[in-house]
């Protein structure tokens, strides 16, 4: 994962690739609201396999994909 302090800045970047423009998130707040759900905090669990295929697991995965859609 690399951070920018701009878009222009990521997109001067000599590593940029347009085709992932998309999958660019602008402000770091968007970072934090990604990494807070807890399909990222419940990573220590002993159970955290079982747990991302419970229903709770599967509600959190599909909040996160609806977060990272924007």
């Amino acid at each position: 994962m690399n951070l920018f302090r701009s878009e222009e800045h990521a997109r001067n970047w000599s590593g940029f690739e347009p085709s992932m423009e998309a999958r660019m998130l602008k402000p770091v707040a968007d970072w934090a609201a990604i990494f807070s759900n807890p399909f990222f905090r419940e990573r220590g669990r002993p159970d955290y396999i079982s747990w991302t295929r419970s229903d709770e697991g599967a509600a959190a995965f599909g909040d996160l994909r609806a977060a990272l859609a924007g």
